[in-house]
């Protein structure tokens, strides 16, 4: 997945159709000089329609469409003639899109699973015909029901990305690495911050036929839920995820204090998120030798399970396979 080629957020401008006008008609015909009303109905608008397709990973073909137009509904005509219907606009989006209010941020709604269609803007519903204000009273009724008008308004739309296990660390603290060691995916990896601008995702293979998703996320910073280097933009990605992967480096100055570092700043971002089950990987243990492992262990967290884990000589690998398979539940 190219940095330039994914976009996980993007502002549009949405209008649905206005609803056809009703018709005021009168039947005419050579030996019926005196028909009655026969107007027909105005057709309902276009709906703005949202759909998640599996097929598409990022926002990027709504980049440069700023505007989302449905079709108007067709006025109605004599004879009963109702008009014919708006086209519908179809919206097709990454699963875990989520759409919000541009001018409040109120979060109106989310597609999560292939097909999911929801209806961002409905379509003005079209004006009854002369036909139905017949009574008897009124026979001869001069008056049809002007169609309802279109909803309009700007959209921001967010992609969070859906995995069964997102990486939480630091820049360099070896995600990329892990990723495409323990999948097929393959990260750009160099050692310097912030390699990783946008998510990745691969899929891991497991004992047999199973498997389950990892997203490799742009690596955090102290601050970031204050919106510090890439701040919300990497953690909102972590929110659809159903483990958290928390990795520290081997040779860190304290590995329990950088975890707690990078949990204060999931916390503090979203609170709901410490509800999800976590694990604790410790990269590059290639570094360290048993003695030095074990007194390690005691400067551990004690209430998440934690891996030893080497990506270069794939020490720990399946036992952390093992750990997050039995982390998701399935």
């Amino acid at each position: 997945m190219a940095s330039s080629n994914f976009i996980d957020y993007v502002k549009i401008f949405c209008r649905s159709g206005k609803g056809g006008d009703g018709s005021v008609h009168f039947r005419r015909e050579k030996f019926v000089p005196k028909g009655g009303p026969d107007g027909g109905d105005g057709g309902r608008g276009g709906h703005i329609i949202v759909r998640a397709d599996e097929s598409i990973w990022t926002l990027l073909h709504l980049r440069y469409t700023k505007h989302m137009h449905a079709d108007n509904g067709q006025n109605g005509a004599g004879h009963g003639s109702s008009g014919a219907q708006g086209e519908d606009m179809i919206i097709k989006v990454p699963m875990g899109t989520v759409v919000k209010d541009a001018e409040t941020g109120k979060v109106l709604f989310e597609v999560t699973e292939h097909g999911e269609e929801r209806i961002l803007m409905t379509g003005g519903k079209g004006g009854l015909g002369n036909a139905n204000f017949k009574s008897a009273t009124n026979q001869a009724p001069q008056y049809a029901q002007p169609g309802q008008e279109c909803k309009e308004g700007w959209v921001i739309l967010e992609l969070k990305v859906l995995a069964d296990v997102g990486l939480v660390g630091f820049p360099n603290a070896g995600k990329s690495t892990l990723l495409s060691v323990i999948s097929e995916a393959t990260p750009k990896i160099a050692d310097y911050p912030f390699t990783t601008m946008t998510p990745n995702l691969g899929v891991v293979a497991y004992r047999g036929e199973k498997s389950f998703v990892v997203a490799d996320i742009p690596g955090i910073i102290e601050g970031a839920s204050e919106g510090k280097g890439l701040g919300v933009r990497f953690l909102r990605h972590i929110e659809r995820n159903a483990v958290l992967l928390f990795m520290v480096p081997s040779d860190a100055d304290h590995i329990g204090k950088e975890y707690e570092i990078l949990l204060n700043e999931v916390k503090q971002y979203n609170p709901e998120l410490l509800d999800k089950n976590r694990v604790l990987a410790i990269t590059k243990s290639d570094l360290v030798d048993e003695e030095l492992e074990e007194m390690l262990m005691e400067t551990l967290p004690k209430d998440v399970p934690h891996v030893f884990i080497s990506s270069a000589t794939q020490k720990g690998i399946t036992t952390l396979k093992d750990v997050l398979w039995q982390a998701i539940g399935r």
